[in-house]
Parts: C-alpha cells; structure tokens; sequence
C-alpha cells in the first residue's frame, strides 16, 4: 500500500502560512523594450548584412 500524500504543511521545520516567500515580481518590468526600427534603419543594417538578405 502507498504511503499517503505528504503536504508543505506536513513537514517539520516551520509552517508555510508564516509567509516564507517573498511574492513573486512581475517578469514584464525586468525586461528591456525592444528597440523598432525605422524603415531607413532596417535598410541600412540589412545593406551592411549580406548574409541576413532572404534567398530568392
């Protein structure tokens, strides 16, 4: 026969309720905003990268 389920609450060493972890930080405002660029600029990059051209 199985053993039955443990829960957080089961274990020895403190109680979950305590508020042991810290809430979780929104990821969203960590990351940095991509940079769009103007269609001169895509132009340009693509004229210096002329391995980035699509095959036709």
């Amino acid at each position: 026969m199985k053993p039955p389920i443990k829960r957080l609450s089961d274990l020895k060493g403190g109680s979950a309720a305590k508020g042991v972890y810290a809430p979780p930080t929104p990821k969203v405002s960590r990351q940095k905003k991509a940079k769009v660029l103007t269609p001169a600029e895509r132009a340009a990059f693509l004229a210096s990268r002329p391995d980035l051209k699509p095959k036709s």
